[in-house]
């Protein structure tokens, strides 16, 4: 009985053991390998969440690109659109400063002075260009030669502006008066050669200004100057010069030429012509010589050490018989005229006045033929000068009696500017 009973309960324990040990068991692997299954869930959701990390940096990385190519094509566009602007600015201020310039110093013309102080004045006369001849009080015998050949007189002369728009002009200023520059030399206590006295201390009541007055009344042919005339001042003459020609005459061009050259006129509007379209052009003969830092010689530079080392040359620029600007270079001289350097040499002072600007340099060399036989040599290959000197003398040798000679042999013929097409 005992040891069935024995058997019997063992048996219950049996299952219920093994039960036990099953759920056991269960629990037990439930626990044991959910904590792996969710370790796999994390790394693959890291994975996940870094390739998302990276597409969404290369995405962002390619929008700036994107955005910075775009700010850079905008900044440029920006860039292109100031400098329009600038340039267009600065033909306004240039043409205000012309018309400002042409009101104050435009207003009119005395038989012995510009006026440069009053506040109206009538409107510019349009011309194509304004040609000033350099002269001095003691040449009248070479003005009267250059009347006698190139330049008309008379009716001739007054037709030819309105028929052609060329203005032709004897430029000069004023004398002083012997006592006024001993005054002022004796106030200022300095020496002759390096004292500046203003122009308004000039008489005009001296004997050679009333000289002048007398030969404008008889030829109508003078732009008188508020200019102290002098060898050394050939410079300020130079800007004066075209701040006048500016204020009196609206004209494509403007051109210096000296009282010793022989010019055709025809030829010399025909090739200006041919550059009409060009905002800022300087024609001459273009040349640099050596920078002279010697004293007491021809042409010296006592600023000499400003183009460096010595035996240096000067930068190009047109040789001072003849040479033309434009309208745009004219006007810029006259609106800076106060700041505007003044070098010993006159040619290379205006050189120097447009080295740092935009402007377009024309070697021209029919500016500068020689006297005969090479500018009748060249008139008879068919290849007229504009202008014809002798570098030995810095224009024609002996002008008063040799400017004929020349203008027979060498000249374009009288007609020759009448039936120019320009």
């Amino acid at each position: 009985m005992k040891s069935r009973s024995s058997e019997k309960i063992s048996t219950k324990w049996i299952l219920i053991l093994c039960i036990s040990c099953f759920a056991v068991g269960m629990l037990f692997t439930n626990r044991m390998w959910a904590p792996q299954e969710s370790n796999g869930q994390i790394i693959s959701k890291r994975r996940h969440e870094q390739e998302l990390q990276v597409i969404s940096e290369d995405c962002t990385t390619k929008r700036k690109l994107g955005k910075d190519k775009d700010v850079m094509g905008e900044v440029y566009k920006t860039h292109v659109a100031i400098q329009s602007l600038d340039k267009t600015i600065s033909m306004l201020q240039m043409e205000l400063a012309a018309t400002r310039s042409s009101q104050e110093m435009g207003s009119h013309e005395s038989s012995t002075a510009i006026s440069t102080s009053s506040r109206e004045g009538p409107p510019r006369k349009k011309a194509f260009v304004v040609i000033g001849i350099n002269t001095a009080f003691s040449s009248r015998k070479r003005r009267d030669s250059v009347r006698e050949t190139w330049m008309p007189q008379g009716e001739q002369l007054l037709q030819l502006e309105r028929e052609k728009g060329i203005v032709i002009r004897f430029m000069i200023g004023h004398r002083y008066a012997t006592s006024l520059i001993l005054v002022e030399f004796i106030k200022m206590g300095t020496d002759m050669n390096d004292t500046y006295i203003d122009c308004h201390s000039a008489t005009s009541n001296s004997i050679l200004d009333r000289a002048i007055d007398s030969e404008e009344a008889q030829h109508n042919d003078f732009l008188r100057l508020e200019h102290v005339e002098g060898y050394h001042e050939l410079s300020a003459k130079t800007k004066t010069f075209f701040s006048a020609a500016v204020a009196k005459w609206d004209a494509d061009f403007y051109v210096k030429v000296d009282d010793d050259v022989h010019v055709n006129l025809g030829m010399l509007a025909a090739t200006l012509a041919r550059h009409r379209s060009k905002p800022r052009i300087y024609i001459g003969c273009m040349k640099s010589g050596p920078v002279l830092s010697h004293k007491n010689v021809k042409y010296h530079e006592p600023e000499y050490w400003k183009f460096g080392e010595e035996g240096n040359k000067y930068f190009r620029h047109a040789t001072g018989q003849i040479y033309a600007i434009s309208k745009d270079l004219a006007t810029y001289i006259s609106i800076n005229q106060p700041i505007l350097h003044k070098y010993a040499n006159e040619d290379v002072s205006l050189g120097a006045w447009f080295i740092g600007l935009e402007v377009e340099h024309i070697d021209e060399r029919n500016m500068c033929c020689g006297t005969p036989p090479d500018c009748e040599w060249k008139a008879q290959a068919g290849n007229v000068c504009i202008a014809s000197f002798d570098w030995s003398c810095s224009g024609i040798c002996k002008s008063v009696e040799k400017i004929k000679d020349v203008h027979g042999r060498c000249g374009e013929g009288d007609g020759a500017v009448w039936s120019a097409l320009f």
